[in-house]
């Protein structure tokens, strides 16, 4: 099964350590079988990061939901107990996991689910009411990978055959320019240069890895004693 992830970046290698807690199945990495939805989040992401958003594509073994050794919960519509596991999911006073599932499939709540879930909290509405609500509301459609072993049933679809380490360009603009990681990260990722580096036609991917930091070192207005 085709499945997308829309983020600001293009996702190349899947990293627990930037996915965050208190989502709707706890922290992974969720994707969607729902390309409209991915887009909407690829969009509204980059917003937030100054550029169109990506949605990177991968291949799902829908195999995995029942022939593999993973511990699977699918919530096929919005019930009673894809609502309480939200809830539960939710809750910031949790400090550890609630669950301990390497896939969770089902419904998202989004922003408007979310504040009516809210409601439900402070008991403005009650539990059926909330459900019947949600009857009337479009298909949504998430899967959480929520352990480093259930990516085995996950791979990006338009992987490249990149020469470039990307985590090296990282480290040398960490080193070189006493950049903080996580804008190093941005920095690279967000850059012209990856966008270029991860199209295989421009055939930049084959240059020398000192060319290539050169071109990213020039577009972020970044000077370098080795190239005067």
């Amino acid at each position: 099964m085709k499945v997308y992830h829309g983020s600001y970046v293009k996702i190349n290698r899947i990293d627990f350590s930037k996915c965050k807690s208190y989502r709707d199945f706890g922290k992974g990495f969720y994707v969607t079988k729902i390309l409209e939805q991915a887009v909407y989040w690829a969009e509204r992401r980059g917003r937030k990061n100054n550029n169109k958003g990506f949605v990177t594509e991968f291949e799902f073994a829908e195999s995995a939901f029942e022939n593999w050794d993973f511990n699977v919960i699918r919530f096929n519509n919005y019930t009673e107990e894809w609502l309480d596991f939200i809830v539960e999911n939710r809750n910031q006073n949790n400090t550890v996991p609630i669950h301990d599932y390497d896939i969770v499939e089902g419904p998202v709540a989004n922003d408007d689910v979310a504040k009516r879930v809210d409601d439900y909290l402070d008991d403005a509405v009650s539990k059926s009411d909330f459900l019947k609500e949600l009857k009337f509301r479009n298909p949504t459609h998430q899967i959480c990978l929520c352990t480093h072993r259930s990516l085995q049933a996950i791979k990006p679809i338009d992987k490249k055959m990149i020469k470039t380490d990307d985590d090296s360009m990282i480290e040398s603009l960490m080193s070189e320019w006493n950049i903080a990681e996580d804008k190093a990260i941005d920095m690279y990722y967000t850059s012209k240069t990856y966008s270029i580096l991860i199209d295989e036609s421009t055939g930049l991917y084959k240059k020398p890895y000192v060319e290539i930091y050169h071109q990213l070192l020039q577009e972020l207005k970044l000077k370098n004693n080795i190239f005067k």
